[in-house]
């Protein structure tokens, strides 16, 4: 496979070009402070498959929708018109009626903190028996999204996948049907183990993430989490030199491809945390040929939660529009950096903006 061939569904007329599967959470963000004494919060969307969708549609321009559940209450709704001023599809949102309390439905909360300098960013989640955790294959009509109505790219992760048994199985009929109907498959492995550790099954999270993972062209993903998240041993790789060196992720990456022969591309993010508020930042795909790399960036960081979403988003952004695996990686760590710009889950930046970043373009003022 050359550099420029990764495959993807041509448009021709398709409903949408990306889906994405997951849980769309509200966010409650106590800005510059703590959660733990915090007098107001300001309230995003967010979550880590739909901020693909929504970086897609709202950065890059494509048709995109979520896949989720949310309950028929007040924060439903507002979930929903987030989604909505967003600009991604929300017909396909599965509405669960509400008890008036929350014992058997309710909307996923999450309370995060931005951190800064020593101090590490926090998340505290909110989101037992939610609405998304609840969600079973039948409810997702892969034939009637995939054939019927038409896309060309199905998004998800591993946290979506970690919500329950029932969330797991979602995603693996899911993505099953998208590959039937020949829609290119990307899955974030994304390993939370407050998710997984859960599960009465020790094995759940290898079981689950193999299966989804052999539908995947793209799989998204470092050594950690795939030893994590496959069981693969991966310990004769050695310990990166320094938290950007690229050399065991990659080997990862090479024998990942081996493993899932559906795949074309691993892609991932290398991250220097030096401090909460400034990081040393760059993306990389690779494929059996090449590995791609874009330039290391040195990022000052507003809030970091959705970069690495966003990094995603500017991959597959690239892919669907055929601009070839270097654009991907470039495009996706310029929109990963622009993202932990601003705060909220995802980037409120302009393709010309993404594309500025990419070619090395500096930060003055634009009048």
């Amino acid at each position: 496979m050359s550099a420029q061939q990764f495959a993807v569904a041509a448009s021709t007329g398709q409903r949408w070009d990306a889906l994405a599967l997951g849980e769309v959470m509200l966010r409650f963000d106590p800005g510059e402070g703590r959660v733990r004494n915090a007098r107001q919060f300001s309230v995003w969307e967010g979550g880590g498959e739909y901020n693909v969708a929504r970086g897609l549609c709202s950065t890059f321009g494509h048709r995109s929708a979520v896949l989720t559940a949310l309950p028929r209450n007040a924060l439903g709704e507002l979930a929903h018109q987030l989604i909505q001023a967003g600009g991604v599809d929300a017909s396909q949102i599965v509405w669960r009626d509400y008890d008036g309390i929350g014992r058997n439905t309710r909307m996923g909360l999450n309370f995060t903190e931005r951190g800064f300098g020593v101090r590490a960013p926090l998340g505290v989640s909110d989101r037992a028996t939610s609405a998304a955790s609840q969600l079973q294959p039948h409810e997702i009509d892969g034939d009637a999204l995939f054939g019927r109505d038409g896309a060309r790219w199905l998004h998800t992760g591993g946290i979506f996948a970690a919500l329950s048994e029932h969330s797991a199985q979602t995603a693996i009929a899911t993505v099953r049907a998208a590959r039937r109907h020949g829609v290119a498959v990307s899955y974030d492995l994304n390993y939370r183990a407050s998710l997984w550790d859960s599960h009465p099954d020790p094995d759940a999270a290898r079981t689950a993430n193999c299966a989804i993972a052999a539908e995947c062209d793209l799989l998204i993903g470092d050594e950690y989490s795939f030893a994590a998240c496959l069981g693969m041993d991966l310990d004769d790789l050695g310990k990166r030199t320094t938290p950007m060196d690229v050399g065991p992720a990659d080997a990862a990456a090479l024998r990942a491809l081996t493993r899932f022969p559906n795949l074309q591309a691993v892609a991932f993010t290398l991250r220097d945390a030096a401090t909460a508020a400034r990081h040393g930042w760059a993306g990389a795909l690779r494929t059996r040929e090449r590995l791609f790399l874009s330039r290391t960036r040195e990022v000052d960081l507003l809030d970091r939660v959705g970069g690495g979403d966003a990094f995603v988003a500017g991959v597959v952004h690239a892919l669907l529009s055929g601009k070839g695996e270097q654009a991907a990686v470039d495009l996706g760590a310029a929109h990963g950096a622009l993202a932990m710009s601003t705060p909220g889950d995802t980037a409120c930046a302009s393709l010309q903006e993404v594309e500025a970043v990419a070619r090395g373009d500096g930060a003055a003022a634009r009048r």
